[in-house]
């Protein structure tokens, strides 16, 4: 493919296991496109996918929006890019969206070149890339311990775009990578074909997200249409509408600085940017400018830290709801006290925590109402699932009965389950928020290809 005006990137989805239209798919290849690209992973939601490998989406959502992409793929002959494979972008979590593409060729009768990009890290060259000074941190954190590495359960870099245009260049239709900036894996198409950088890059982020970037944003993807000085976006449904207000507040999302978006190799400046209606539909973008810099790949890493164990109880007292910060006070120092008298140093290290959900759950402020009603969560987090369990059981009688006063009756809480405690295992935590400096973009990173064989048909 050599084009001469634009390179157009079709992006069905902001997440691949989300949902994706066969329809929005099919106008979006009728509409020119030249590549089909989307991501597949986040930090959005915790660390837990990294530390296990395990994907945020089910392996059934996942495989049927593969499945409508690589049909899609095989009838119009272009590549198809996903970016963070299995939410974390790790080896095992790439490895298992491999597997569904294999599993969905073998089905459909197609037989892909799949390029697999990895990504993930290992301890012992990052202690040494970081006693060369190779490594700083980001804000909040302050410092690099080379031993911090050890403790990450799953460690990757996230990739920028060459890796995906090494594939391309291979020969490979399809392109599964490992973690990657949203950015990357949309903006790799336009950029290898010598589309202006800071459109590219403008345009992956504009799009990362599919639809966001609309009206209606939960109508379907856009497709992005990369010049030399340059990009159109547009939705692939005929019903949604971009507009110069729904494209450049997309500057705003997840980043810190609405002009200034820092990707591995530069920074990306819309400062002098214009957004414009090209008509009721489609807006473009002209004036982005990507500034190189020195390489560096983001690394996060994540492991398992503690565990917890949840109760849960409904409470429609009006009495214990009219002096609810009072109660929840109370009820934290009995419930502390009695772990400490019960248990002593068995409990280990500990702590206790009540949210009234509700009430100030999920801000955590006082509100100014009283409530008629709250589901008011214990969770304990110890160093073991038996420890966070046995501090629950401890706690049992005063959670689901302790009054507001001393001298009043015991009441009883409503309690969904029983048994009482919910042991929800685990705690991940993230413990790197850093950049390494690379000579080279594919430096850490490693490919390898798979053939998808032919069904034999008997």
């Amino acid at each position: 493919m050599t084009p001469t005006k634009t390179v157009n990137v079709l992006v069905p989805t902001g997440a691949l296991g989300a949902g994706i239209q066969e329809a929005d798919v099919a106008a979006g290849l009728a509409a020119g496109a030249h590549a089909i690209a989307c991501d597949a992973g986040s930090t959005d939601s915790g660390p837990a996918y990294l530390a296990t490998g395990r994907c945020k989406y089910s392996r059934a959502a996942v495989k049927t929006d593969l499945a409508v992409l690589m049909k899609a793929r095989e009838r119009a002959g272009v590549p198809l890019l996903i970016g963070s494979c299995g939410t974390s972008g790790c080896d095992s979590a790439l490895d298992w969206t491999r597997d569904i593409a294999l599993e969905i060729a073998a089905e459909c009768g197609m037989s892909p070149r799949i390029a697999v990009l990895y990504s993930e890290q290992r301890p012992a060259g990052l202690r040494d890339a970081a006693r060369q000074g190779r490594i700083r941190p980001l804000p909040p954190l302050d410092a690099v311990d080379p031993e911090a590495f050890e403790r990450c359960d799953h460690i990757v870099a996230l990739m920028g775009p060459e890796s995906y245009i090494e594939a391309l260049r291979a020969g490979a239709d399809i392109v599964l990578g490992g973690r990657t900036t949203d950015t990357a894996v949309l903006a790799a198409v336009p950029l290898m074909h010598g589309m202006h950088a800071g459109a590219a890059w403008h345009a992956g982020k504009t799009a990362e997200c599919g639809g966001l970037c609309t009206v209606s944003t939960r109508d379907g993807g856009v497709m992005i249409r990369v010049g030399r000085d340059h990009f159109d976006v547009e939705p692939l449904r005929t019903s949604n509408r971009c507009t110069p207000y729904t494209v450049s507040a997309h500057m705003l999302y997840e980043n810190a600085d609405p002009f200034l978006l820092h990707e591995p190799g530069g920074v990306l400046d819309v400062r002098h940017v214009q957004y414009q209606a090209l008509d009721e539909r489609s807006v473009r973008v002209t004036g982005s400018h990507f500034e190189r810099g020195a390489y560096t790949m983001k690394l996060e890493g994540a492991a398992a830290a503690a565990f917890q164990t949840l109760m849960l109880v409904g409470i429609r007292d009006p009495k214990v709801l009219a002096a609810l910060p009072r109660f929840l006070t109370q009820m934290q120092a009995a419930l502390t006290q009695r772990v400490r008298e019960t248990m002593g140093a068995s409990a280990g290290d500990y702590s206790i925590s009540l949210r009234p959900y509700g009430w100030n759950a999920v801000n955590g402020s006082p509100e100014p109402h009283v409530p008629v009603e709250v589901g008011l969560m214990f969770v304990a987090t110890a160093a073991t699932q038996e420890q966070a369990t046995q501090i629950a059981k401890t706690c049992n009688p005063l959670f689901f009965h302790m009054p507001l006063e001393r001298e009043m009756e015991l009441p009883s809480y409503a309690f969904p389950f029983s048994p009482a405690e919910v042991e929800r295992g685990a705690v991940y935590e993230f413990r790197l928020n850093h950049v390494v400096e690379v000579d080279d973009p594919l430096e850490r990173v490693r490919i390898a290809y798979v053939q998808a064989p032919e069904v034999l048909h008997a």
